[in-house]
């Protein structure tokens, strides 16, 4: 059988993490003959170890594809793991709200309340993530979601978020504490990308004791009018 091609503009099927100490390494990772398609939309997300400089990704992966014309988009991200979740408190849940997961059923609620979803291979990739990954939902007494948390191909929680109508009850730090605690039961670390601009989130991640690691992680999306083209 052949290898697997994936199209073109679907960046988010087209994803490459790369996470080194030394700059020169990832450069030639970018200038090694046939390793990427530079002429598909993909995201690299990845960081250098501490001592590099919080910069050194984003730089070379600027140089790079600016001797090919490429365009990018550079997104910044913070990086926070907790130490262990077993010593995370109880969360007290209200009456009328139950632990469950997300089923196929809310991928399109996931695609239109996810901020880099609203198209078809947005859609896709989520219930991908759903039938592959494990996800946390809290749910009302219908069953219907009220916040939840994901977890993506990379191992990290992703797509946390709590409908408008039911914020400011202490759901996501409910969502958080018991996701961290499976993610330890299984054996995995408890971590995620949070956004430089989303204080809100990075407080509520460091009161239940999640520590921000050093630098930053970018996500480098390439090419992506081409990303934008699809439908």
């Amino acid at each position: 059988m052949g290898a697997l091609q994936m199209p073109v503009d679907d960046c988010y099927r087209n994803m490459h993490a790369a996470f080194y100490r030394d700059v020169g390494a990832y450069r030639a990772l970018l200038e090694t003959p046939g390793c990427l398609r530079w002429d598909t939309a993909f995201h690299i997300f990845g960081g250098l170890g501490t001592g590099q400089g919080v910069e050194g990704v984003a730089t070379v992966s600027q140089a790079i594809a600016g001797t090919k014309n490429i365009e990018l988009e550079v997104s910044e991200y913070y990086t926070y793991l907790h130490p262990d979740p077993s010593t995370l408190p109880e969360p007290r849940l209200d009456p009328n709200v139950r632990v469950g997961s997300l089923s196929p059923a809310h991928v399109d609620l996931l695609n239109e309340t996810w901020t880099y979803g609203g198209n078809a291979r947005s859609r896709r990739y989520l219930a991908e993530v759903l039938g592959r990954f494990p996800n946390l939902c809290l749910q009302d007494g219908a069953g219907q979601p009220l916040c939840w948390a994901l977890t993506d191909p990379f191992g990290t929680g992703t797509h946390g978020y709590t409908l408008p109508a039911h914020r400011r009850r202490g759901h996501m730090r409910t969502v958080l504490t018991l996701a961290a605690r499976r993610a330890q039961a299984r054996g995995f670390p408890a971590f995620g990308h949070t956004a430089t601009g989303n204080q809100p989130m990075q407080r509520l991640q460091e009161e239940l004791g999640h520590q921000r690691l050093p630098g930053l992680c970018h996500f480098i999306l390439h090419n992506p009018g081409l990303g934008r083209a699809g439908p």
